[in-house]
């Protein structure tokens, strides 16, 4: 399976890229696996770890871990907004 991942705003800073495409294993079928899969690449990429607060959308819409993750697909990550 092949998806494209994005990175926004200060995750995107922290991690040092914007985006990137992945081949995943089979192991992966959640956004929750995937940010397991991310996170123990270790160093900053635990910035990814599950309690971190983080949010994400598959394809442009907002998901929870539990969401299917699947070929070809687009999945963001990025920190909550907050405004004012």
């Amino acid at each position: 399976m092949s998806i494209k991942v994005l990175y926004f705003a200060s995750l995107r800073e922290t991690l040092g890229y914007s985006h990137e495409t992945l081949t995943l294993p089979a192991s992966i079928a959640t956004l929750g696996d995937l940010r397991g899969h991310l996170a123990r690449r270790g160093g900053v990429w635990e910035a990814l770890e599950e309690g971190r607060n983080v949010r994400a959308a598959i394809n442009q819409n907002m998901v929870g871990p539990e969401a299917a993750v699947a070929d070809r697909d687009e999945v963001a990550f990025f920190p909550p907004v907050t405004g004012g």
